[in-house]
């Protein structure tokens, strides 16, 4: 496999935790580098950046990043592009991050009703107009953009916004290989990562959607011709997938398959992680709780003792109750495949009247820059 390179950061192996809202803070990315060996970038959060210019107290607790994390990733989203200039200057002035990922992916509602996430490409000028900016504020940093394919199957839009991306300056581009309307279902379209490739030879191109294992990054690759992987949901209850990604890519191992035992010491440092992390112990706890399910996917729990490990607020509660468990079950046959959401949505929301004029960027208010972060 060749390097990756965005700026002058080497990713080797090529891959990219994605930015995942709740989920990849600073606990989770330690988790996740720690099992790589600290290889692989590892991205924040996303980041509002209007919260991020207003130093919401949130948002900035959202952009501390552990002082083993190099280079430090930071991903935003912004729908105004003076906003997006002032909070990427920001990052580079003050020295807060490495690397800026832009966030032109996300579907759900709240963000796609506004314009921004993944309805925002639709809109070739302002899409242009915030790259633009985020790329003269960056200073010595590399700026990269994460996409869908486009709104739905009518209005595709990631080869205009890969050529524009290109023009702008932008290092390196990330493709889901969905529509915003599929959300998280169906089938990635890997072709279509192949294809940005073939219209952006230029750029290094990343892909994203149904990596679940090791091999399916490894096949990405060979598949489509892409720079590198970025994965998501397949690290889900999984942050050892990173060191099966590194064995793969490096030709040194097999995939982890752990114990029971050895997957309960994880989701035990995991809430711990939390716990520092957020000044609370039960806090930390009660946060880990939504990750409960897919650690556990595949073992032999019970419906009653998973209930009770999602109602969990203590440490000692969740170690007592883990211990109650056979710690000596293998590696579940059929634990891996996929994890979190699946649902596709039949229209995406989207501003009155934003698909007229694939160019005119009316209807985008500064309602669009919410006032917190984290999706």
């Amino acid at each position: 496999m060749t390097l990756l390179q965005i700026g002058p950061h080497t990713v080797q192996p090529p891959v990219v935790l994605a930015p995942m809202a709740g989920i990849t803070n600073a606990p989770f990315r330690t988790l996740c580098r720690e099992f790589s060996g600290g290889k692989g970038l590892f991205v924040s959060e996303m980041i509002t950046t209007r919260a991020l210019v207003e130093r919401n107290e949130k948002t900035m607790q959202l952009i501390h990043f552990d002082a083993t994390e190099k280079p430090r990733s930071i991903q935003l989203y912004g729908v105004d592009p003076d906003t997006v200039g002032k909070a990427v200057r920001m990052i580079a002035e003050e020295d807060l991050a490495d690397h800026i990922d832009l966030n032109f992916g996300c579907p759900v509602p709240k963000v796609t009703r506004k314009g921004g996430g993944s309805a925002l490409p639709y809109k070739r000028n302002l899409l242009r107009a915030i790259l633009r900016e985020a790329v003269a504020n960056a200073g010595a940093l590399p700026v990269t953009m994460k996409m869908r394919k486009g709104i739905d199957d009518g209005h595709l839009t990631y080869l205009d916004a890969g050529r524009i991306a290109a023009e702008e300056g932008v290092s390196a581009i990330a493709l889901h290989g969905r529509t915003a309307a599929q959300h998280y279902s169906g089938t990635a379209d890997w072709d279509a990562i192949a294809r940005l490739k073939e219209h952006v030879p230029e750029l290094p191109v990343l892909g994203n959607g149904d990596i679940w294992s090791a091999d399916d990054a490894v096949r990405m690759m060979r598949e489509t011709g892409c720079d590198g992987v970025v994965v998501g949901r397949g690290c889900l209850g999984r942050p050892w997938l990173f060191g099966d990604l590194v064995a793969a890519f490096e030709g040194t191992g097999t995939a982890a398959q752990p114990t029971f035992k050895e997957v309960a010491a994880v989701m035990l440092r995991h809430a711990t992680l939390l716990g520092e992390w957020l000044g609370d112990e039960a806090r930390g706890v009660i946060d880990f709780r939504k990750h409960v399910a897919w650690y556990t996917k595949g073992f032999s729990i019970g419906s009653e003792m998973r209930r009770n490990l999602a109602i969990t607020s203590s440490l000692d509660q969740l170690d007592a109750l883990l211990s109650e468990l056979d710690l000596d079950q293998p590696w579940p046959v059929g634990a891996d495949g996929p994890r979190g959401r699946t649902s596709g949505r039949d229209r995406v929301v989207l501003p009155d009247g934003w698909l007229d004029d694939p160019y005119d960027c009316a209807g985008v208010g500064a309602d669009a820059e919410l006032d917190t972060s984290g999706g």
